[in-house]
C-alpha cells in the first residue's frame, strides 16, 4: 500500500480535479450571492443549461460533458485497483446483489427525497435558498435521455468519489468512521452551497445518511441508485413542479 503521504497527496489531487474544486467554486459563489444587492430568494441557479442555440451542437456539448465528466470516476476506480482485487468489489459497486441494492436504493429515495423537497420549500419560503432551475434545456427529442445520463453522471461522480473512494482512502489513513462520515457530508454540502444555505444543510444531512449506510452495508450501489433516481425526478419533473408550485420553483423575473 502507498505511504500515508502519497495517499494524502493522491486524495488532494483527486479532489482538486473533481468535487473539491466544485466546493471551492461554491464557496466563492455563495459569498458573491450573499453580497449581491438582491436577496437569495430573488436569485437563481441553473443546471443542465443549454450550450448552443443550434440543436446538434447543444446535444454534442451535453453528451461530451457527460462522457468527459466521468473520466475522474474512471481515475478513482483505477487508483483503487489492486492485482487480484477488483475496485468495483472493493467499494460495492457491482451486481453481486441487484435486488437488495435496488430495494435499499429506493428506500433511501423515500428517506431523503421527501424531507429534501420539504427543506428546499422551507428554504425558499425563508429566503435562504435560490431558485434552482433544474432543466433549462430546450425541449428536443434527446432532452430526456440527456437528462437521464446527466443524473447518472452526478450519481456516479458523487457516490463513487465522495463515498466509495474517499471512505477507502481515509480508512487507510487511519481516520475514524464518524470523522470520515462527517468530513464526506460536509464536502457534499459545500459543493452545493451555490444553491444557498438550505441545500447545504440538506446535502450535509444526506451525506450523513449515505455515509452511515455505506459504513453499514459496504456498498455504493444502493447510493448510486438512490442518487440517480432523485436527480432524474428533479431534472425531468422540474417543468411540472414549476407549473404546480411556481412560487417555489419558478426562477425570479429578470
Amino acid at each position: 500500500m502507498p505511504s500515508a503521504s502519497r495517499l494524502r497527496l493522491e486524495v488532494a489531487i483527486v479532489l482538486a480535479l473533481s468535487l473539491g474544486a466544485s466546493a471551492v467554486y461554491s464557496i466563492v459563489a455563495i459569498v458573491a450571492r450573499l453580497t449581491d444587492e438582491r436577496p437569495l430568494s430573488q436569485q437563481s441557479a441553473a443546471i443542465n443549461q443549454s450550450r448552443s442555440s443550434r440543436e446538434w451542437l447543444d446535444f454534442t456539448y451535453q453528451f461530451l460533458d457527460i462522457v468527459f465528466g466521468l473520466a475522474v470516476v474512471a481515475l478513482v476506480l483505477y487508483l483503487l485497483w489492486r492485482p487480484g482485487r477488483s475496485p468495483f468489489r472493493r467499494i460495492g459497486f457491482d451486481l453481486a446483489r441487484p435486488g437488495r441494492d435496488l430495494a435499499a436504493g429506493l428506500g433511501l429515495v423515500l428517506v431523503i427525497g421527501v424531507p429534501g423537497l420539504a427543506l428546499y420549500a422551507a428554504g425558499r419560503a425563508l429566503g435562504l435558498t435560490v431558485a434552482v432551475v433544474a432543466s433549462p434545456l430546450d425541449a428536443h427529442w434527446w432532452t430526456i435521455p440527456i437528462l437521464v445520463l446527466a443524473a447518472l453522471k452526478a450519481a456516479l461522480t458523487e457516490e463513487l468519489i465522495v463515498v466509495g473512494y474517499l471512505f477507502t482512502r481515509l480508512r487507510e489513513l487511519g481516520v475514524g468512521p464518524w470523522a470520515t462520515i462527517v468530513s464526506s457530508a460536509l464536502l457534499r454540502g459545500t459543493y452545493h452551497l451555490y444553491q444557498g444555505i438550505g441545500p447545504f444543510a440538506g446535502n450535509v444531512a444526506m451525506g450523513v445518511v449515505f455515509g452511515w449506510c455505506y459504513q453499514r452495508w459496504g456498498r455504493t450501489m444502493p447510493l448510486v441508485v438512490a442518487h440517480w433516481v432523485l436527480d432524474m425526478v428533479s431534472f425531468i419533473g422540474y417543468p411540472l413542479a414549476v407549473g404546480w408550485w411556481p412560487e417555489l420553483f419558478a426562477p425570479p423575473a429578470a
